[in-house]
């Protein structure tokens, strides 16, 4: 029998409140500031490691324009999304567990990060080439990426301990099964679609509001690696994936992607079967179909690695008029994260440096700090002022806000009537992957398996297979008794 948990405690000493659940307004309403544990938790995990990004460490992009070729304003009054507008835009592709020296073949799920440099500020777009996540409350994200870390002893990969935090989550489940099977090893950068993942708002310009998922898909096709090929690319050119789209906008074959949304009306989010806010779930193509919106090209290279892509810095909380975040908690507790990720990385002052510099002009009231460059002189510097600098002063409800009321809880989401952690993983697997694929889901799973996996965690992720599809976990745990799968190669899920 594994312990049983008895209680953690914050830094102080106090006991921790909880380690599975933020504090929101009633279970499906935002997360709070005044949560100390999470924040506690999240600044420290922000800066455990000097001076690397702690996930998506290994990466590279370049630089590119969005132009939006259709006319979605009924949606969105965001200037970025008018048509015929065209937006200078940075990209940046990683892995999300390797550190910069690992392949980038490894199997993992991509960082899929964009920053358009809009006449309205820098809106920026964090996103995945999946179009869920692992976990869907942030006071797991931590615990989640040391899982797919080293072990504290031996400073190695172990695959038990993913596997452990996989099966005592079972939100996991479709996030699992989309990276074992044949998306997760996208053959390049530029063959891989990418999503939004999180649900955003958007506000036209009469004020009314709509939840939207954002997906980009690919114009140069879709291709993926089997585990061999990977396995050998990762001996050959561990830059595998950065050195194909250098070369590639380098020889004038700018990659491509076609932006889509779906859109669903606001007020139908109470009712929808699904939980729209939960990162571990799609919405039906069938109940909101893709409406397209533009085309990404990537034309540019970087002309200083180190100065345009390693210092680049995104978050999901930078949104500009028109756009908002939803009650999607794993958006929430990342609006906090990822500034405060780049303010320990770069700086105090990282949103100076020329790639995050916004193309408009600044008049922000934070000041001095580390490397400060850019400043306003002899202006007041606080609020409200006699002199001439403005300030804002907004008044009444938030346009991009919505409707929050219950008692301050730890919990997770409430159901809607078709959720549940195993139905759309399930539907993956039986109705999207053909026998040939199911095939080789049942190999990777079985394979990652037997690379170390022990009791009790074993068995449960016999029973989290079953879960998901009866017969793909019975055939899972045949071939893991028998010890007849492959072995992949090292990587998240081993690969």
């Amino acid at each position: 029998m594994a312990k049983q948990p008895t209680g953690s405690t914050m830094s102080t000493g106090a006991p921790a409140p909880s380690d599975r659940n933020s504090l929101t307004v009633g279970p499906n309403g935002p997360v709070l500031l005044h949560d100390v544990h999470f924040l506690e938790q999240m600044a420290h995990f922000n800066r455990e490691k000097v001076p690397e990004r702690q996930p998506h460490a290994k990466g590279a992009g370049a630089f590119g324009v969005f132009e939006t070729t259709q006319d979605v304003s009924a949606y969105t009054k965001a200037s970025l999304f008018r048509k015929g507008a065209k937006t200078e835009m940075l990209a940046r592709f990683s892995t999300v567990a390797g550190e910069q020296g690992s392949p980038d073949t490894w199997r993992d799920v991509r960082g899929f990060s964009l920053k358009f440099y809009t006449d309205e500020g820098n809106y920026d777009l964090v996103g995945n080439n999946t179009p869920i996540f692992f976990v869907r409350d942030p006071m797991k994200f931590p615990h989640f990426i040391r899982s797919q870390k080293r072990l504290p002893d031996s400073g190695l990969r172990n695959n038990h301990m993913q596997w452990d935090f996989w099966t005592s989550n079972p939100e996991s489940a479709h996030q699992v099964t989309y990276l074992m099977g044949p998306r997760g090893l996208p053959r390049t950068w530029r063959q891989m679609n990418g999503y939004g993942s999180h649900t955003f708002m958007w506000i036209n310009a009469k004020g009314e509001k709509f939840w939207v998922k954002y997906h980009f898909h690919t114009n140069q096709g879709m291709a993926f690696l089997s585990n061999a090929e990977a396995a050998r690319i990762a001996g050959e050119d561990a830059d595998f994936h950065r050195r194909d789209l250098f070369d590639a906008i380098a020889r004038g074959e700018h990659p491509s992607w076609k932006l889509s949304v779906q859109v669903m009306p606001y007020a139908e989010a109470r009712t929808y079967r699904f939980n729209p806010f939960d990162l571990t779930k799609t919405w039906s193509h069938k109940d909101y179909p893709l409406i397209p919106v533009g085309t990404m090209m990537l034309n540019r290279n970087p002309e200083n690695f180190f100065a345009q892509i390693e210092q680049a810095a995104f978050s999901p909380g930078n949104t500009v008029p028109g756009i908002g975040l939803s009650p999607d908690k794993m958006l929430l507790g990342r609006a906090f994260a990822y500034n405060d990720a780049q303010r320990n990385r770069i700086g105090t002052n990282f949103h100076q440096l020329p790639v995050n510099q916004p193309k408009v002009p600044v008049n922000t009231y934070m000041m001095d700090g580390q490397m400060n460059y850019h400043h306003t002189g002899a202006a007041p510097v606080y609020v409200p002022n006699s002199g001439e600098r403005s300030w804002a002063d907004e008044t009444g409800p938030a346009e991009d806000g919505w409707e929050a009321d219950g008692a301050l809880v730890r919990s997770a989401y409430t159901l809607h009537a078709e959720d549940d952690d195993f139905g759309q993983p399930g539907t993956l697997v039986r109705e999207v992957m053909d026998d040939a694929e199911r095939d080789k889901l049942v190999d990777q799973v079985a394979g990652s398996l037997l690379g170390g996996v022990r009791s009790p965690v074993l068995e449960r992720a016999f029973d989290y297979w079953k879960s998901v599809d009866p017969e793909t976990g019975r055939r899972i745990e045949e071939k893991v008794r028998a010890g007849s799968a492959p072995r992949p190669a090292e990587g998240m899920g081993e690969s």
